[in-house]
């Protein structure tokens, strides 16, 4: 018992209610006051009624001053909170209407009978609504939103409900996308001048007309929605809960921000839908897609060649002499060795250290290619990122304005967000290492720096 006495106690809002009691003593006193005021005037002593009714009215005056605005910011917090909307069904129309009608009729009439029709059918809708408000009110959500997300590919997120309410029960809740408002139109005024000529420098027109003009702007559209669905829930045991998962699918990559949740019901008896708004907030940030492309198969024989072929040839101890593959890189055509025997041959040496693999995005100037280029070259970025951390190959990652750790992850994620920025390329600044470069870049074939050209495949965006 002295634990649910704590428990309960722990509960209570004790500011909220001294105050609530401090308001209710003083608006007693002030009513006492003003009904001895009263007694005073009728027995001739007008001062004592003038005393009593100063009294009572400074007594309102505090209450009012010192207690309502405290407790109407509490409620104000607690309805932002717990935001309740409500919403006239096509059935409670219908039965609003008949309600009336039988009213009308009653008014008429004059039965009885009529009335007591009435009064039912009204409190029927008033049972409706504080019914619906005392599940939604109890009824606690919880989103468990996948890690990595991919453009294009499917996951799965877990919608949770529980019921804290101790005895009821919960029936007919739905999860749904809070409604945004409409953007709204703003109008705002510029001060504007004539010139003529058009381009002349101020002081060196000919005459200038002042002129006001009148500009419409648009507020932003609302982020779009991770949660597009509509989640329904049947029927929730009291202190009990359940869960249910939802497809999450997203066209492009970059930054998704979920905005509040709604639990929405219509019962008991359908007459309104009671929405509550939950001010939760979640961000996701999906990845570029990593699917393989046409354009990528054809790409990693390539890629996978050339890189093969630098780090046999990263050595300075001769391993053998063999005969030219196509893949092999003519630097390491044994010339001699290829006059003596009359077939092509190419020097093998030993490798010294592990697969090294730096991958360079360098991110062009806005305008410089088309957008669909950009994109293109974001997507291949990271799927040749996502290819070779499978392969197990020893990663680093350079970018503009890139300072994540060599984990594909964090690559991806800076390339989820990537647009094309102002300033100076990522090669004219880049330390050559023992790595074997792949620059996804939208530079010209004759700006790329020499020593790059010697250790480097470079995809050209444009």
């Amino acid at each position: 018992m002295r634990e649910l006495l704590e428990k309960l106690l722990a509960k209570i809002d004790r500011g909220a209610w001294v105050r609530f009691l401090i308001a209710v003593f003083g608006l007693t006193l002030a009513f006492a006051s003003a009904l001895l005021s009263t007694v005073a005037n009728e027995t001739g002593n007008v001062w004592a009624a003038i005393i009593l009714a100063s009294a009572s009215l400074i007594l309102a005056a505090v209450v009012a001053i010192a207690v309502v605005p405290y407790l109407a910011r509490r409620v104000a917090i607690r309805r932002m909170r717990d935001a309740l909307n409500y919403e006239v069904t096509r059935e409670g129309a219908i039965y609003l209407v008949l309600a009336l009608v039988i009213g009308i009729a009653a008014l008429n009439t004059g039965n009885n009978l009529l009335f007591i029709v009435v009064s039912a059918m009204l409190a029927a809708v008033m049972v409706s609504g504080i019914a619906s408000a005392i599940v939604l009110l109890g009824i606690e959500l919880d989103v468990v939103v996948p890690e990595h997300l991919f453009a294009g590919n499917a996951a799965l997120a877990r919608l949770v409900l529980r019921n804290k309410n101790r005895w009821v029960p919960a029936f007919s809740i739905s999860v749904v996308a809070p409604k945004h408002k409409k953007p709204k139109k703003h109008v705002s005024m510029h001060r504007s001048s004539f010139r003529f000529p058009p381009k002349s420098k101020a002081g060196e027109e000919w005459f200038m007309w002042p002129d006001l003009s009148v500009r419409w702007t648009t507020d932003p559209p609302p982020p779009a929605d991770m949660f597009r669905e509509t989640v329904y829930f049947p029927f929730i045991p009291a202190r009990q809960s359940a869960q249910a998962e939802v497809e999450l699918r997203f066209a492009k990559r970059g930054s998704y921000v979920q905005n509040g949740f709604g639990l929405q019901t219509r019962f008991p008896f359908s007459f309104l839908t009671k929405t509550r708004t939950i001010a939760m907030q979640r961000e996701v940030v999906v990845y570029p897609s990593v699917d393989a492309t046409d354009e990528f198969y054809e790409m990693l024989p390539l890629i996978t060649g050339e890189f093969e072929t630098y780090v046999r040839g990263r050595g300075y101890d001769l391993y053998r002499i063999r005969d030219y593959a196509a893949e092999d890189s003519a630097r390491h055509v044994d010339w001699k060795a290829t006059a003596r025997t009359g077939q092509l041959k190419v020097r093998e040496f030993t490798r010294e250290d592990e697969r090294k693999l730096r991958l360079v995005f360098d991110n062009p100037e806005p305008g410089r290619i088309s957008p669909e280029n950009y994109e293109r070259g974001v997507a291949l970025a990271a799927s040749l990122a996502w290819h070779f951390a499978a392969e197990l190959a020893e990663l680093s990652f350079a970018a503009p304005g890139y300072h994540g750790s060599p984990e594909v992850y964090d690559f991806l994620r800076h390339v989820a967000l990537v647009q094309p920025s102002e300033g100076p390329s990522v090669l004219d600044s880049l330390e050559l290492t023992e790595d074997y470069n792949i620059v996804v870049t939208s530079r010209k074939q004759g700006s790329i720096p020499t020593p790059l050209w010697n250790c480097s495949y470079f995809v050209f965006l444009d």
